[in-house]
């Protein structure tokens, strides 16, 4: 048995945290540079705020029913769901998380009729909102696969209360004919279309494929789906997770950068994030891919540059990364461009201790400077120190108009508490 635990409209339920007045109001997070709406609760969605349009387009219909709009708190969110997270794995002896705001728990080898299933979800669900004041829906499932369904229908379907298991015959029936096709984990988009070409319209109806028919008509995949809808487990989340063979940072900026040195600082900031992450799973680079170009809504065209730059030696030493690109910035800037995406990527990455050094070229990292930076950004926060060539203040930093306060990783953002 496995159970799912799921923050309902996370990014919206964790802007309402520490603002009990916003509760039950709508309210929409906004994407990058508050391009366009990534998250939408209930209430926003009642309104007729759209999930991924555009910010400009639906601000006058927002505005107009009272909606709340936020910039995306990044910070927030991420630490909010650290503590989701510890919450929730206290419940469990196995715990998966999945993503930032859903995490799978393994029962196996805990006996739980329909009754203690139920009763476990509503203290799960209890307790998340006592300790960290998120909405969070439970499911219950033999497989991954119906633990997911069960959420869904946690969430979604009326009469569960943010609770659903899924452990009988009848009750796998009923929430799978009540499913569209499309709600499934696992089938996207095109393959839900090409299913209801078929005519089967429900994750029951899917269920009910025969299985030769599912892997010869569509995939291995699908067959597995097949199976844990019936019941029969087939999927499993990894121990271990397999190390990334490429490590981006990129992102859009809130103005367009038109100097060398403000190209040179936001480079800085990107090989310092993407070396970060290759330090955190030990990996070290052979090269590094640089790339910036202006938007195609300024000039009409797209101009810039991308440039694979190879390294000596194989290195996760932001500093080290830092004066190579640094070094190949001036002749590949172009006088004139209004540079607005921009960013780095870390390729031919290889375990950190197979290294090969070269008896003639020590080494110029400083890896006890690395550890030293990693940890103090970890413990207080994202930025706390950080190579001087990104700039003390770039006024190209992402536009977030909107942002919220960073109560929980920031000092200087401490909620008050007046007591009278």
């Amino acid at each position: 048995m496995f159970a799912l635990v799921d923050a309902n409209s996370f990014y919206c339920s964790a802007e309402q945290v520490f603002r009990p007045d916003w509760r039950g109001k709508p309210i929409v997070v906004l994407s990058n540079n508050d391009g366009c709406v990534v998250a939408a609760n209930r209430q926003a969605k009642a309104a007729g705020v759209e999930k991924f349009k555009p910010w400009f387009q639906v601000k006058a219909l927002a505005e107009q029913h009272g909606v709340i709009a936020c910039s995306s708190n990044y910070e927030l969110y991420s630490d909010l769901s650290d503590k989701m997270m510890q919450i929730v794995g206290q419940f469990a002896p196995r715990q998966h998380i999945y993503s930032i705001d859903e995490t799978f728990l393994d029962l196996t080898g805990m006996r739980l009729g329909e009754e203690a299933l139920l009763e476990l979800g509503a203290v799960i669900r209890r307790t998340v909102w006592r300790e960290a004041r998120l909405p969070v829906g439970v499911g219950f499932g033999d497989t991954l696969t119906l633990a997911k369904a069960a959420n869904h229908a946690a969430k979604r379907i009326e009469g569960f209360n943010g609770v659903c298991a899924i452990n009988s015959e009848s009750t796998r029936k009923s929430i799978l004919s009540e499913m569209h096709v499309s709600d499934v984990w696992g089938i996207g988009r095109k393959l839900s279309k090409r299913l209801e070409s078929m005519g089967i319209m429900t994750a029951l109806q899917l269920s009910k494929i025969p299985i030769k028919l599912a892997r010869k008509q569509f995939s291995v995949e699908v067959e597995r789906l097949v199976l844990e809808l019936n019941g029969t487990p087939t999927r499993n989340w990894d121990e271990t997770r397999a190390d990334k063979q490429q490590i981006f940072s990129t992102r859009s900026t809130g103005e367009r950068i038109e100097e060398l040195d403000s190209l040179k600082q936001a480079f800085a900031m990107h090989v310092s994030k993407a070396c970060q992450k290759a330090r955190q799973q030990h990996s070290v680079a052979g090269a590094i891919l640089v790339f910036a170009h202006n938007s195609p809504f300024d000039d009409g065209c797209t101009r810039g540059f991308k440039q694979l730059l190879r390294f000596p030696l194989a290195t996760n030493d932001s500093l080290v990364i830092g004066r190579q690109v640094a070094m190949a910035i001036p002749r590949l800037y172009v006088d004139g461009v209004r540079y607005y995406k921009i960013g780095v990527g870390l390729v031919d990455l290889r375990p950190q201790e197979h290294v090969q050094y070269d008896l003639f070229s020590p080494p110029t990292e400083e890896p006890r400077l690395m550890c030293v930076l990693d940890k103090l950004n970890q413990r207080y926060g994202s930025d706390t120190v950080f190579v001087a060539a990104q700039g003390i203040d770039p006024k190209w930093h992402m536009r977030r108009d909107m942002l919220t306060p960073q109560y929980t990783t920031d000092w200087r953002q401490i909620p008050l508490i007046q007591c009278r």
